[in-house]
């Protein structure tokens, strides 16, 4: 009997063909409950988020945008690159999971510290006369201090059971959308917001502890141990380092923007990538939900773990054209409907920028691999590129061409960190034609089988 919401939303006849296959129906319980999260989200908060940004104007919108990108930067030092570490050594070694768990609670509970002192001292440089900046910066990047309940996602990741999470995670959400309104009807200044956010993140915390302690290892069994500590850090540090480089590429085009050019670009600019940023949640649903079953495909054989690679590369590109090709069209029409005429320079940006989704698709997948073969440093290596690329582009095309040569700068360096990078070295040279198989055109039929044939592969 299949219990889940979110297997009884399909229909009868293909639930009695998945019924007998346990790992099955829990993948799709799994992404399920994922995309349930970031459809909600995409619903409640698109509607809010683009109140807000029509209440505060291009500039401000820009400033919080800026200070919330800057903070981005930094998050992936407090984070430590732990998050496919730990997930991959419960799923390998269930029995240790107290000490792996209280062991990287303890690395981000630090890490978390450190980092918003350098957030601190870095605004501080950077925007020495600007007091609204540094307030914004400061009471937002007290979040960073929270990091540490990060773990119960790890635990709950590492046993397919996201729906504690996004139960956790949406009550909250939608209680401060409502304060979010209520500060918009109040007519509150920009602090306010920045406030708020920094209140929900805190409640987050708070309640991912108290899932965690009902649903997972008790919070008094966690332990700290150096050794496994060493071990974390040995493993992590390439994906810390890469996820660094990745928060680069990602958000160093809206600081770049508000240094030279100004807040009001980074408001036109963060428009457009809200609405792009969107869609990542569904390459991240997929594969955390399938990368248990993808980590047990290594143990039997390599041909059927590179089947399933080739089948969720194949995946990915189709998904990420469907999104891109409409909104490349519909770009401008769709901005100035939500944003207000204020935002329609926007709308060209959204047009370039959508496309960087195909390799974001792409790289979420292949960055399993990375994992499961223990080679984290060629992650990093991609993502050090990646970083490179983008602010090379961004000193050339934002002085040129503004808020434009910003999107096509983030475009290059996503496709030169997710695609292009795989066919400099041997080791991965095999990941960069499996990708550009994956944008095989040819026969529509043939796709579908793949499709049926990846859905079978799912059942262990």
């Amino acid at each position: 009997m299949i219990e889940d919401f979110s297997v009884n939303l399909i229909p009868a006849f293909i639930q009695r063909r998945i019924s007998h296959r346990q790992n099955l129906v829990k993948i799709i319980n799994n992404i399920g409950w994922l995309f349930f999260d970031k459809i909600l989200r995409m619903g409640v908060g698109l509607f809010v988020g683009v109140w807000v940004a029509r209440y505060l104007g291009p500039e401000n919108f820009g400033l919080l945008s800026f200070a919330t990108a800057f903070i981005g930067l930094f998050g992936a030092i407090a984070s430590m690159g732990m998050q496919g570490i730990v997930v991959r050594d419960i799923v390998r070694d269930p029995s240790g999971k107290e000490e792996i768990l209280g062991t990287a609670a303890a690395l981000q509970l630090l890490g978390g510290l450190v980092v918003y002192i350098l957030i601190l001292a870095t605004i501080l440089w950077l925007r020495a006369d600007d007091t609204l900046a540094k307030t914004i910066v400061a009471i937002l990047g007290s979040r960073m201090l929270f990091k540490v309940s990060e773990i119960a996602g790890y635990w709950f990741e590492s046993q397919v059971l996201s729906k504690y999470t996004v139960w956790v995670q949406n009550i909250v959400f939608l209680v401060f959308a409502a304060i979010k309104t209520g500060l918009i009807l109040h007519k509150m200044p920009l602090i306010a917001f920045a406030w708020m956010m920094t209140a929900e993140t805190m409640v987050v915390a708070l309640l991912m502890y108290l899932m965690f302690n009902w649903r997972g290892p008790k919070l008094s069994r966690l332990a700290v141990s150096l050794e496994r500590a060493k071990t974390l850090l040995k493993s992590s540090w390439p994906l810390l380092l890469s996820g660094i480089a990745v928060m680069i590429y990602m958000k160093i085009d809206q600081i770049m923007l508000g240094q030279m050019i100004g807040d009001e670009a980074v408001g036109i600019y963060s428009a457009a990538v809200r609405i792009s940023e969107i869609w990542y949640f569904v390459p991240m649903a997929i594969v955390a939900s399938v990368f248990p079953a993808i980590l047990e495909a290594k143990n039997r054989g390599e041909k059927q773990y590179y089947d399933r690679l080739q089948h969720l590369y194949d995946l990915m590109v189709w998904l990420a054209i469907a999104v891109a090709l409409p909104m490349t069209f519909l770009s401008t029409a769709i901005v100035t409907l939500l944003f207000g005429d204020a935002y329609t320079q926007a709308g060209s940006v959204l047009a370039i920028h959508i496309w960087a989704a195909i390799f974001v698709f792409l790289g979420v997948a292949s960055g399993k691999w990375f994992l499961i073969e223990n080679r984290q440093i060629f992650s990093l290596q991609r993502a050090v590129f990646g970083a490179i690329v983008n602010v090379v582009l961004n000193l050339i095309m934002i002085p040129k061409f503004g808020v434009l040569g910003a999107a096509w700068a983030t475009v290059f360096s996503q496709a030169t960190a997710s695609m292009l990078a795989d066919l400099v070295q041997s080791e991965t040279r095999r990941m960069f034609f499996m990708k550009i198989h994956a944008f095989n055109l040819v026969g529509a039929k043939s796709r579908l089988l793949t499709l049926h044939k990846y859905r079978n592969d799912l059942d262990l």
